[in-house]
């Protein structure tokens, strides 16, 4: 008896070793605190694939919140459906020296529906917990398992997961059977994977130790290519109740094609005969598909759909022609098949979507890369792609939210990888000419008309529907001026693959050109200061400039009778740089001042070394930008 309670003290204490360690801040070494919100103390994730349809996840963490920069690093978020299940969880918090000040459980959490909103038959659900507590620091402890009845998307691992949090120990422990193929990326691990393996099972284990919050450095490249991680994706997988295996793109975009869109086509036969007679009409398969494309906008709306094959697989064409609605899968099988009516080759393309752009890895081939879907047309010599889930982009036009990125292009021939075009910086346009009139009392009013193209025209053009007071307040925090105020607000588009958005305004601004004494203090440039931004000595990551563009603007100011114009001497500077260019000039002719600037950033990645060059070139625009003239007046 007395040999069994040994027995179960010791399981006991080797089960609850990972809470029973001492959180006190004041052991936490020197150099994890500098700059840190928070640190992990030790975190170890552990994922079993047990087989295909039977994978474990099991978290341990202990991470310690600094101040209340840190607290969104203890939030415990976890979905699950009806093949992702909480099997447990449960934590306990400690106080700045180590005491334990309350245990919580899943009872605690906050259960709701993962609806984004805008999500229509959505059967994933959150589980949320955040402590309230406002005394800082303290430290959260917590373990969960979550039982995945899949293997085609395992979760990765990202010890650090942001600049900000240091680490103190964590490790990634992957268990499969020996027999199991696995592709493995890694990616900004320095150490050796620790590989354990006999006839039952393979376990590798990576961990990483002493890992220092950083300062946050502007202009960087996205996390995921300089963060350490580790991707796994099991050759043969599993995955609601569909079973395929791939190594590579192109066998992955074949089993998508085959298994998710094949059967998802059908149209009604009086739906393709309609689409026939739309088109009869149209001498080139591009006329065609702009007439199909503008049928698809009147006729559909986006609603996310989050059902099906995890959300991986639309909802069938002739649903969507009886609907009216469908999420982007939905609206691209859709337009897919409106095409192949009018005989009309299309691509279902899988892309990372967001105004940051972000390709598909070459060299190693997973499903949870993409998070949107697009369409390609790969007309004779004239590719032309389509976003299909709004009513008002113009036909053949990617906005900023999907150009220059490799996709993946989903056929019946596999899956194969294609770039889509660039926004490029001279396309990137703001052509702005205003005509102001300088009040004796340094008030101004006038007329101002911007052009805007490429990325810029998809910056603005959400404001051509929302009511007039909402279209006041949004430009009231573009042009961000004290004591503007606007009269009249047109815009008009010229929708076409390449679209311009044309910006109208009577503007008045108040006491924008100060008078003291016998002087007027003016600031030439009015509605398009660039921003400064930190020198920073010995930078680490390149400079990552996301998108180049191009900002003209003329200026012509009447000035008032009282004013010494011939005392006004020209301001003129000129720089360029491998980061773009910059020219500002000021003359006078008459009564009439006219101001023009012209500045060019060009997108790229460049050396860290030449961050000192950047920032330079940038604040002496900033410094341009702000000049003030001090214009005499006449006695």
């Amino acid at each position: 008896m007395r040999f069994l309670y040994i027995i179960v003290c010791l399981f006991l204490g080797s089960v609850s070793s990972f809470a029973q360690d001492n959180y006190d801040v004041d052991l936490i070494p020197s150099n994890l605190r500098n700059r840190a919100n928070a640190c992990i103390r030790n975190e170890e994730t552990t994922v079993d694939m047990r087989s295909p349809d039977n994978v474990m996840l099991n978290v341990k963490k202990a991470i310690t919140v600094f101040n209340q920069n840190g607290e969104d690093e203890a939030r415990l978020v976890l979905f699950y459906d009806k093949n992702i299940s909480i099997k447990s969880i449960k934590g306990e918090v400690y106080n700045g020296v180590g005491k334990l000040t309350h245990k919580f459980s899943q009872n605690d959490f906050s259960d709701m529906s993962a609806a984004d909103g805008f999500s229509l038959f959505v059967d994933s659900r959150v589980k949320h917990y955040l402590p309230s507590i406002n005394e800082y620091p303290y430290t959260l402890v917590y373990n969960y398992e979550v039982r995945n009845k899949q293997n085609l998307i395992i979760p990765d691992w990202t010890p650090k997961p942001a600049d900000d949090v240091s680490v103190e120990k964590s490790s990634y422990t992957f268990i499969c059977k020996p027999a199991d193929q696995t592709r493995i990326k890694t990616q900004n691990y320095n150490g050796t994977p620790e590989i354990i393996a006999d006839e039952k099972q393979k376990k590798t284990i990576w961990r990483v130790n002493n890992m220092l919050a950083v300062r946050p450095e502007p202009y960087s490249p996205a996390r995921e290519t300089y963060t350490t991680n580790i991707q796994i994706a099991p050759q043969t997988f599993y995955y609601y109740n569909h079973k395929g295996a791939y190594t590579n793109w192109m066998e992955l975009g074949q089993w998508i094609y085959d298994d998710l869109l094949a059967e998802r086509k059908a149209l009604p036969p009086a739906t393709k005969e309609m689409i026939k007679d739309l088109v009869k009409n149209e001498k080139t398969d591009k006329d065609k598909a702009r007439k199909i494309y503008q049928y698809l906008q009147d006729k559909t709306r986006y609603i996310s759909v989050q059902i099906g094959i995890g959300g991986f697989q639309p909802i069938a064409a002739s649903e969507v022609d009886r609907l009216g609605y469908g999420d982007c899968k939905a609206l691209v099988n859709y337009m897919q098949s409106l095409l192949q009516a009018a005989n009309i080759a299309s691509y279902y393309c899988v892309v990372s979507a967001g105004s940051e752009k972000k390709s598909m890895d070459p060299t190693y081939a997973s499903m949870d890369q993409g998070n949107h879907i697009i369409l390609c047309m790969p007309l004779q010599g004239d590719t032309t792609w389509l976003e299909c889930t709004s009513q008002k982009i113009p036909f053949g036009f990617l906005s900023d939210f999907t150009d220059d990125r490799l996709v993946l292009a989903c056929t019946e021939d596999g899956g194969k990888l294609l770039h889509t075009p660039k926004l490029t910086t001279a396309e990137n346009l703001q052509i702005r000419k205003v005509e102001l009139k300088i009040q004796p009392d340094g008030s101004v009013s006038g007329k101002m008309n911007t052009i805007y193209a490429g990325s810029q025209y998809e910056n603005q053009a959400a404001l051509i529907d929302k009511p007039i007071t909402e279209q006041h307040k949004l430009l009231k925090e573009t042009y961000n001026i004290d004591n503007i105020d606007f009269e009249n607000v047109l815009f008009t588009q010229k929708k076409d693959i390449n679209p311009k958005l044309i910006e109208d305004i009577t503007v008045n601004i108040k006491n924008y050109a100060p008078v003291n004494g016998n002087k007027m203090f003016l600031q030439l440039n009015v509605f398009n200061s660039k921003r400064s931004i930190p020198e920073i000595k010995n930078r680490t990551l390149p400079v990552y400039i996301n998108r180049g563009y191009t900002d003209e603007d003329t200026i012509i100011y009447t000035l008032p009778d009282h004013v010494n114009s011939e005392l006004i001497v020209g301001q003129n500077k000129s720089f360029k740089s491998v980061f773009g260019d910059y020219t500002c000039s000021a003359s006078v002719t008459g009564n009439k001042l006219t101001y023009y600037r012209k500045f060019v950033l060009n997108d790229g990645t460049f050396p860290a070394a030449q961050y000192a060059e950047f920032s330079k070139f940038i604040n002496d625009v900033n410094a341009a930008d702000y000049l003030k003239l001090a214009i005499s007046l006449k006695k």
